[in-house]
């Protein structure tokens, strides 16, 4: 998308543009272990340097790879929802659907989102999660995913409708309500599977944390990524086990934060914030 087409947009929240919509595509990666055959979830691991009041400190958590929707023709979905900001200069710039609205214009935008989600093909939203892989893998990896290396297809819709203060360093703290896209994308490539494995094993979060503050010290935004491989079945029975109002929090997964998204990219587990379509 051009530079000078999204320059007319504005950035950040207004009186009246105070809600903030993200709408993103969650991937539940999957691959068979080499050794054995084992099905495994691949999650993404990001190390991120958040500035606190008393000292800078790193967080690790392991989320869906996945990221946020790319507008495809801005000026058609300035047509169908009106006004609307981007929450920051980056979301602008790559066309991210990560948008300030109007707060009484949700059910309607709502009602869009899922319509244009439900296509195969949509000419105003992205509809394909490869682009998003692409570059989390590399940046996990450093590695060019290629599309010979895994088959996906969409497996349904979710949506979290009640705003809730978003802990995105780009618009902290503004209410923020969700769509998600979800696919599944099965790792069809023995050497990748491999790779995922071997990372996600030979990169502890310690090493990832130190990662992110040599990232910082250079001159970076402090960040860093791995992979982060484990058995589907025993995450699904671990999820199963929690109550539903658990699975609505970040959890601790045998020494590992899962961000709350993980829940979303699981079959059969229900989520009270959740509302699957």
């Amino acid at each position: 998308m051009a530079p000078e087409t999204l320059a007319g947009v504005g950035i950040g929240p207004t009186g009246a543009l105070s809600l903030r919509l993200s709408v993103a595509s969650l991937v539940r990666v999957l691959f068979a272990n080499p050794r054995d055959g084992t099905a495994m979830l691949a999650l993404e691991r990001k190390a991120t340097l958040v500035e606190t009041a008393q000292e800078p400190m790193v967080e690790v958590k392991a989320q869906p790879f996945g990221g946020a929707v790319r507008i495809v023709d801005m000026q058609a979905l300035q047509a169908l929802i009106g006004a609307f900001h981007f929450d920051s200069e980056r979301s602008r710039s790559e066309g991210d659907f990560r948008l300030f609205i109007q707060p009484s214009s949700w059910p309607a935008l709502r009602e869009l989102c899922l319509e244009r989600l439900g296509c195969e093909y949509d000419p105003v939203l992205e509809s394909d999660p490869g682009r998003e892989l692409t570059e989390e893998f590399f940046d996990a990896l450093g590695i060019k995913l290629l599309p010979g290396q895994y088959e996906s297809e969409p497996t349904g819709l979710v949506v979290e409708g009640q705003p809730q203060p978003t802990g995105n360093p780009r618009a902290r703290g503004y209410p923020t309500a969700r769509v998600y896209r979800v696919f599944e994308a099965w790792i069809t490539d023995p050497p990748l599977a491999q790779v995922l494995l071997d990372n996600s094993e030979g990169v502890s979060d310690q090493a990832l944390c130190e990662r992110a503050l040599r990232d910082a010290g250079s001159g970076g935004k402090g960040r860093a990524n791995a992979a982060f491989a484990l058995p589907l079945g025993s995450i699904t029975s671990f999820y199963v086990g929690l109550s539903p109002n658990e699975r609505n929090q970040p959890v601790n997964f045998e020494g590992h934060q899962l961000d709350e998204t993980v829940a979303a990219v699981l079959a059969g587990i229900r989520v009270p914030k959740y509302q699957r379509l």
